[in-house]
């Protein structure tokens, strides 16, 4: 399995939890190597295969790089769970400037797509593979919108949507199934990068359950998604919301 963005958070936990149910695991990172380091030394030591690999994967060539280290390091692909992605500051649309959007889109729309092609060259049996599942971690965003916090983000997440519903169809015959995840409300740092770390504590008696989620909750959805268990389910989503 090649986890993008895998050393923190929602990334590290889905890798910790894949090497539990014995996958070989490719953590990816962009900046962070000791914390990527880290998540490979913990699977390790508790008998796992992990290796750490560098790459932007909102640069081409560092995708397929990646991808390549990936198949020299651990063999044949079998899943990819497209999880990097980015927040920015929170800000209403008139105050956004396209530098800012370009990052965001590249970031968490260009960098997935780019990924999958490379995941599909090597799983659908259309290119002699063995077949494979794609998970992609999109947001309650993608519902909501995020006004006046992170529109641009949200529709990043609403395209990820349509990415995973259409390339579902288009890989159906090729042993390929795409689902994705939609998580809200997680503790991770993401909502440091939006300018509110502790955004969490301020919303979460407007959630049904009334707390915050854990990264380990959806990376369980994402290991349902990943592995047999969910063999009759494409083009699916799974909301890890807390009821929202």
């Amino acid at each position: 399995m090649l986890i993008t963005g895998a050393s923190r958070g929602i990334g590290a936990a889905t890798a910790l939890l894949a090497a539990e149910q014995r996958f070989a695991v490719a953590v990816n990172y962009h900046q962070n190597k000791a914390a990527a380091d880290k998540v490979v030394a913990e699977i390790i030591s508790a008998g796992g295969t992990a290796v750490a690999i560098q790459a932007d994967i909102s640069k081409e060539e560092d995708v397929i790089r990646l991808f390549s280290e990936t198949d020299r390091l651990l063999g044949n692909l079998s899943s990819l769970v497209n999880n990097a992605g980015i927040l920015e500051r929170q800000m209403r649309l008139e105050d956004m400037d396209a530098a800012r959007l370009q990052r965001i889109f590249t970031a968490n729309i260009t960098g997935q797509f780019l990924c999958a092609r490379e995941a599909i060259k090597r799983m659908s049996l259309k290119h002699g593979g063995q077949g494979g599942t794609i998970v992609n971690v999109s947001s309650i965003a993608a519902r909501t919108g995020a006004p006046n916090e992170y529109i641009d983000y949200a529709a990043s997440k609403g395209a990820l949507d349509a990415f995973t519903i259409g390339l579902s169809k288009e890989l159906a015959k090729e042993g390929i199934r795409v689902n994705a995840v939609r998580p809200a409300f997680i503790y991770t740092d993401i909502h440091a990068a939006g300018g509110e770390p502790g955004r969490i504590e301020r919303i979460k008696d407007s959630i049904p359950l009334k707390r915050g989620g854990t990264v380990r909750e959806v990376a369980e959805a994402i290991l349902w998604l990943a592995s047999e268990k969910s063999s009759y389910s494409t083009g699916t989503f799974i909301d890890v919301t807390g009821g929202k």
